[in-house]
């Protein structure tokens, strides 16, 4: 059993994804190839976004949002302390400086109260001026943005929306990657909608942003002069090929994928949530599972139950083992964890279980079965 099964999905698309790939290879355009625009084409449609661009990775696409806004030393951004370390080193890269927030435990998602407060105390220091929000969107579920919207406006902030784990979500109807000023995604292999390598995602409805966002990932080049520099940018396109797999893929994930996820998280929770902590969906939020994550009672339980699964063949992981407060690049921070007592407790006690659209009941079957001897 994998954890996310990669090899299956290919075994079921492997006649569309091979033919793309032999177009691809025949026509030799292997950068910013017809099958690139014709994918940003598809993906803003499906987000409901005016345009989007796409670039190498999921990295870039937030990095390139923050240098369209001109993102510096001084500034503050504004992220969740449970997420994947992308979310606050694009800012520090740039110079700015995260400011780390503490999470909703029943979503895992930045909590809206504790975000309001981080802005005030660092108004209050003075030290920084706030400038940007990064909402993740994290294990499938968009972050709760009728909360967060309001929020940033009231205090003149930008919402960069880091989609990479909630492509495919949405919230009353409007898809994630529609919520942010900027938004973005990855195709990470193992995303809700992965390629087989790296590749990322901008979206915008800011014609002029477009235009930026087609400089800075080829070196900061005019429109009409690939050697006439205007700006210093970043080398960040998606391949051709990588772009042809999506295309495939993206077809699937809309077709009966995303729908697929959903049966396998409804039935993860029917057998289990009257042991554990299952994952709660909001009213009116729709999840891409892009991780089923319980809550168990503690570390020890947690390292029994991985021991268990593990004798078993079935893989289990942790995400996130740690803060991003905790991070060793960010010491000098001297944060102190009970500045986020969610997130501390959710390091102790997550536990992630296979998902993917393929797993099947009897999967799910051995893997509860295991987790509730």
């Amino acid at each position: 059993m994998r954890f996310r099964d990669l090899g299956l999905q290919y075994e079921n698309l492997k006649s569309e994804i091979d033919s793309a790939i032999k177009e691809v290879l025949e026509s030799s355009s292997f950068i910013l190839g017809k099958q690139v625009s014709e994918l940003e084409a598809k993906l803003a449609e499906y987000v409901g976004r005016k345009y989007c661009v796409t670039c190498a990775n999921g990295t870039d696409a937030l990095q390139l949002a923050l240098m369209i806004w001109g993102i510096g030393p001084g500034d503050a951004v504004f992220t969740s302390d449970f997420t994947y370390f992308a979310s606050a080193g694009t800012s520090s890269i740039l110079g700015a400086t995260p400011v780390f927030v503490d999470i909703d435990l029943d979503t895992f998602n930045i909590s809206p109260e504790a975000l309001e407060k981080a802005i005030i105390r660092t108004l209050d220091e003075g030290k920084l001026v706030p400038k940007v929000v990064v909402p993740v969107d994290l294990f499938g579920q968009p972050a709760d943005y009728n909360k967060i919207i309001p929020i940033a406006r009231k205090y003149g902030l930008k919402i960069l929306e880091d989609g990479a784990q909630g492509f495919g979500g949405s919230i009353d109807g409007k898809k994630a990657c529609s919520f942010g000023d900027i938004s973005t995604t990855s195709f990470f292999p193992a995303k809700p909608l992965g390629c087989y390598g790296d590749g990322g995602a901008v979206f915008t409805d800011d014609e002029e942003v477009v235009e930026r966002l087609k400089s800075i990932r080829a070196q900061g080049k005019s429109p009409v002069d690939k050697y006439d520099n205007r700006e210093i940018g970043m080398n960040s396109r998606l391949d051709t090929l990588q772009a042809a797999i999506l295309l495939q893929k993206l077809k699937a994930f809309i077709e009966y994928e995303l729908d697929a996820v959903n049966k396998v998280a409804e039935s993860y929770t029917g057998k289990l949530n009257e042991r554990y902590v299952t994952p709660k969906v909001l009213d009116g939020f729709y999840s891409s599972w892009a991780q089923y994550t319980i809550l168990v009672k503690d570390e020890e339980e947690r390292k029994s139950i991985i021991d268990k699964l593990k004798a078993n063949d079935i893989p289990s992981m942790i995400y996130y083992p740690r803060g991003l407060h905790q991070q060793k690049a960010y010491e000098w921070m001297e944060l102190t964890d009970e500045l986020y007592p969610d997130t501390m407790e959710a390091t102790k006690r997550v536990l992630s279980l296979p998902m993917h659209p393929y797993l099947t009941e009897e999967d799910i079957c051995k893997i509860t079965e295991v987790l509730l001897s």
